[in-house]
């Protein structure tokens, strides 16, 4: 009898030796899978810096075509005036129509003068305006030198320099949107997360302490327990943490209607709320809401964890 029970134990040391040794595995796993994450994160936080600092150089780039464009405008601009002048020596009865033209060339070569540090959309706006008053130019010079007997001095210069900038432009935004895409991963990634959830009602007993109840009119405290996970990258240091209880009706269980907090969903209300300090580390926390004589309704409850307006768990219970 002694033997069957001393087989009987090794046996059962034997399955325990095994869902130890499973559970050591799954561990290492888990611990793999953990590292490899922090290291893509990191990974993202370095590219980030990276890219932000390619955006700051093609900034710097950009200073330079805009400098050329807004020079090779006032070429341009200069050059039509001397072909306007040759276009008034071989016809005089157009001189009143042309002088006008003249003006407005002139007041745009004094607006490039003013102003020295012109941003590339004022520049652009230039050389549309540019390329108007060529068109009407052109049309002048059908009109009068029908023969081409005029020397033009129509550059392309300009159109080089504007196909430059606009390449620049384009490289700089593809830039600036893969830096906000990796800034978005790095974000995503240091969101707090909330798990092991325990959300219950409680009553309270003749010693006026609490005990967890499943009887609606017995209830006086909801309670949700949980874990928020370690996160190397959130920053550590002094976080509330916001519960929202919603009720079988849909509403928000609270005590004061000013009870809200802005997150990722919106202006949300919020039950009670719990301040922590968060070092990097795994910390277990519950909060309780008081109903205040507020009558508990029987059906499923929800609970919602939210932290730096972002919704970080959740949770249910039900209530008879």
């Amino acid at each position: 009898m002694s033997e069957i029970n001393a087989s009987a134990e090794k046996k059962s040391n034997g399955v325990f030796i095994v869902i130890i040794l499973a559970l050591l595995v799954g561990l290492a796993v888990m611990a793999y899978l953990w590292s490899n994450k922090n290291r893509q994160l990191n990974d993202c936080m370095n590219e980030t810096t990276l890219l932000k600092s390619d955006m700051e150089g093609m900034n710097q780039m950009m200073a330079g075509y805009v400098g050329n464009m807004s020079n090779d405008l006032k070429t341009d601009f200069k050059n039509m005036l001397k072909t306007y002048d040759a276009l008034i020596e071989k016809d005089k009865s157009k001189a009143d129509s042309l002088n006008v033209q003249k003006e407005k060339i002139q007041s745009l070569i004094d607006q490039i003068n003013k102003n020295k540090n012109m941003s590339a959309s004022q520049l652009f706006q230039l050389r549309k305006e540019n390329e108007t008053l060529r068109g009407i130019m052109k049309s002048y010079v059908i009109q009068i030198d029908s023969l081409n007997t005029l020397n033009l001095k129509l550059t392309s210069d300009l159109d080089q320099t504007t196909t430059t900038l606009n390449t620049t432009k384009e490289e700089r935004d593809m830039f600036k949107l893969d830096a906000e895409e990796k800034g978005a991963q790095v974000k995503k990634g240091s969101k707090l997360q909330a798990f092991g959830f325990g959300s219950v009602g409680l009553k309270m007993k003749l010693n006026n302490t609490t005990e967890v109840t499943k009887n609606a009119r017995s209830v006086v405290q909801i309670k949700s327990s949980f874990t928020i996970s370690e996160n190397p990258i959130t920053p550590s240091g002094k976080k509330i943490v916001y519960m929202q209880v919603i009720n079988p009706d849909g509403k928000t269980m609270q005590t004061k209607s000013s009870n809200t907090v802005q997150t990722d969903l919106g202006n949300i209300a919020y039950s009670d709320k719990k301040e922590i300090d968060y070092q990097n580390e795994r910390i277990d926390l519950a909060i309780y809401y008081d109903l205040k004589g507020e009558e508990a309704l029987k059906g499923n409850y929800k609970v919602k964890i939210y932290c730096e307006g972002n919704l970080i768990g959740t949770d249910s219970f039900t209530l008879k």
